[in-house]
C-alpha cells in the first residue's frame, strides 16, 4: 500500500519536472504554411544547413504572423550547427554577440539571423537573475523550453512544411491567449524586457496576455531599471513602430510600466495639455505604418518629447534667455533628461534637434527667410512637425497651410503671400525691442504656444 502510494507521488513529480516529451507536428494540410510563403532567402539557407547534417527551423515570429494572414518581415533560423559552424558553411555571413552569439546571414538585400539551440537551464545570471551569457547549446526541445511566449516557440520546416509545436502555440494563438512558456517571474527576473514585449505582442496581435504572465507585471517593473538603455531604445523602437503605437503605450499605462521607462513621457501623459499631441503623434505613426510608409525614429521622439521642450523653454525665456539659445538650452536639458533610461543614438539626437530648432524658424514669413526654409533639406519633415502641432491646437491651422502654399506657388504668388503675411510675423528687430513684453497668458514674446489649453 506505502510502495503504491510512493509510486504515485513520484510519478507526479516526475511528470512535472520532466523535459517535454514529443512535440506535436502538424502538417501543412491543418496550418496551411506552403514553403513559397515564407522567404526563398530562409528555405536556402535551412537546405543548405540540413544537406550538411544539422537541424533546421525557420522559427518564432514569421511562423506566427503567417499563421494569422500576416506577412512576416523577417525570419530567424534555429539550428543544431554551432556559430562557428554556420559561419563556414556561409560566405557572406558575420558572428554577432556575446551575451547571445548568433549569425547574420547575408543573401542579397535580406539579412537571416541564424541561432543555435539553447540549453533550458544553463545561462549565467546576476544576482537579480537577469541572464548575463547565453550561449550554452542544447537541443531543439531545450529550445523551445528558453524561449519566451508559446506563439513564439514554433519550428517550421520548409523542407517538409511541418510546423513543430512544443507548447501548444498554435491553439493559444487560435485562442488569442499569449501564454508564458515556464514560471513568469522568473522569466522575467531572466529578461525583464520580455514584459514590454508582452505589451508589445498583445497590442500589436489583438491577443489577452494570460492571467499568470499579466499579475508579476507591476511588481517586477522596476527589474527594467537593470536592463542596458542601448536595448530598452531597441525594444522601445519596436514597440513604437509597430503599428499599434497607440495601443501599445496604453496598455503600458494600464501594467504600470510607462513610468521610468520615458521619464518624460510620465509627465506628459499625466497632464491633458501634452497628452492630445502625443496621441496624434502615435495615431500618425501606426497609420504611416500600416499604409507601408517610411517613419522616421527621429520624428516621433521629437514628438514624443516636444511638450516638454516647450515647457522648458519658456522657462529660459521667462529667466531672461533668448528665444533661440533658450531654445538650444532646453533642447540639451530634455535630451539629457531621457537619455538616463533610453540611449538614444548619436544620429537619431541630430534628427530631433533639426526638427526642433526649425520650429520657431516657420514663424518668420517675412524677406529671405521664407525662400531659405523651403531650400531645407528638412523643410518636408519639420513642415509634417508643423502640421502636427497645429492640428493638436497648439498653433493656428493658417501657419501650416501658409507655408504649403508658398512652397509650392510660384515667383509672383510667393511675393503676394510675403506680402500678405500677418502683421505679427515682424522682423526681428523689432521683436528685441518687445522681448520683456508679455503675452496675454503669461508666456514670454516669442515663445510657442504649444503648451498654452488645446483650443
Amino acid at each position: 500500500m506505502i510502495r503504491k502510494l510512493l509510486r504515485k507521488v513520484f510519478t507526479r513529480r516526475a511528470a512535472k519536472i520532466s523535459p517535454l516529451g514529443e512535440p506535436a507536428r502538424i502538417p501543412v494540410a491543418q496550418h496551411g504554411i506552403r514553403r513559397e510563403q515564407v522567404s526563398p532567402a530562409a528555405v536556402r539557407v535551412c537546405a543548405t544547413l540540413q544537406e550538411h547534417g544539422y537541424q533546421a527551423c525557420i522559427v518564432g515570429g514569421a511562423i506566427r504572423d503567417l499563421l494569422i494572414g500576416r506577412p512576416p518581415k523577417d525570419h530567424d533560423i534555429a539550428t543544431s550547427a554551432t556559430p562557428e559552424e554556420v559561419r563556414a558553411l556561409f560566405r557572406r555571413s558575420r558572428i554577432i554577440g556575446r551575451r547571445f552569439r548568433i549569425v547574420h546571414v547575408m543573401a542579397g538585400a535580406e539579412t537571416l539571423e541564424v541561432s543555435t539551440f539553447r540549453a533550458s537551464a544553463s545561462a549565467e545570471t546576476d544576482r537579480h537573475g537577469r541572464v548575463l551569457a547565453d550561449n550554452v547549446y542544447g537541443t531543439q526541445a531545450e529550445d523551445a523550453i528558453r524561449r519566451d511566449f508559446t506563439i513564439n516557440a514554433l519550428y517550421y520546416d520548409p523542407a517538409t512544411e511541418t510546423i513543430i509545436d512544443y507548447h501548444h502555440g498554435v491553439a493559444d494563438l487560435r485562442q488569442k491567449t499569449l501564454r508564458m512558456i515556464g514560471e513568469p517571474r522568473t522569466r522575467y527576473r531572466e529578461d525583464p524586457v520580455r514584459m514590454l514585449r508582452a505589451v508589445r505582442l498583445a497590442a500589436k496581435l489583438g491577443l489577452i496576455i494570460d492571467p499568470a504572465a499579466r499579475a508579476p507585471i507591476r511588481d517586477m517593473a522596476v527589474l527594467l531599471e537593470n536592463v542596458p538603455t542601448a536595448r530598452l531604445f531597441d525594444e522601445m523602437l519596436k514597440l513604437l513602430l509597430s503599428g499599434s503605437a497607440v495601443r501599445c503605450v496604453g496598455q503600458l499605462r494600464e501594467e504600470g510600466l510607462h513610468h521610468g521607462l520615458l521619464p518624460l513621457l510620465d509627465v506628459i501623459l499625466d497632464q491633458p495639455v501634452g497628452e492630445r499631441f502625443i496621441w496624434l503623434a502615435l495615431e500618425n505613426t501606426d497609420a504611416r505604418v500600416r499604409a507601408d510608409k517610411p517613419v522616421s525614429s527621429g520624428f516621433l521622439f521629437a514628438a514624443l518629447l516636444w511638450p516638454e521642450v516647450i515647457r522648458v523653454w519658456r522657462e529660459r525665456q521667462a529667466a531672461g534667455v533668448a528665444p533661440y539659445p533658450a531654445l538650444f538650452e532646453a533642447m540639451d536639458k530634455i535630451l539629457d533628461t531621457q537619455a538616463t533610461q533610453l540611449a538614444i543614438t548619436r544620429r537619431i539626437a541630430g534628427d530631433i534637434k533639426d526638427l526642433w530648432a526649425l520650429q520657431p524658424r516657420f514663424e518668420k514669413r517675412t524677406g529671405k527667410t521664407p525662400h531659405r526654409l523651403i531650400e531645407h533639406p528638412r523643410f518636408r519633415a519639420g513642415w509634417d512637425f508643423l502640421c502636427l502641432r497645429a492640428a493638436a491646437g497648439g498653433i493656428a491651422q493658417e501657419i501650416p497651410d501658409w507655408w504649403d502654399r508658398f512652397a509650392h506657388a510660384g515667383h509672383d504668388e510667393r511675393e503676394a503671400l510675403l506680402r500678405a503675411a500677418p502683421a505679427g510675423d515682424a522682423p526681428a528687430r523689432r521683436k528685441r525691442r518687445r522681448r520683456k513684453a508679455r503675452t496675454a497668458d503669461g508666456a514670454p514674446d516669442g515663445a510657442p504656444s504649444d503648451d498654452a489649453p488645446n483650443r
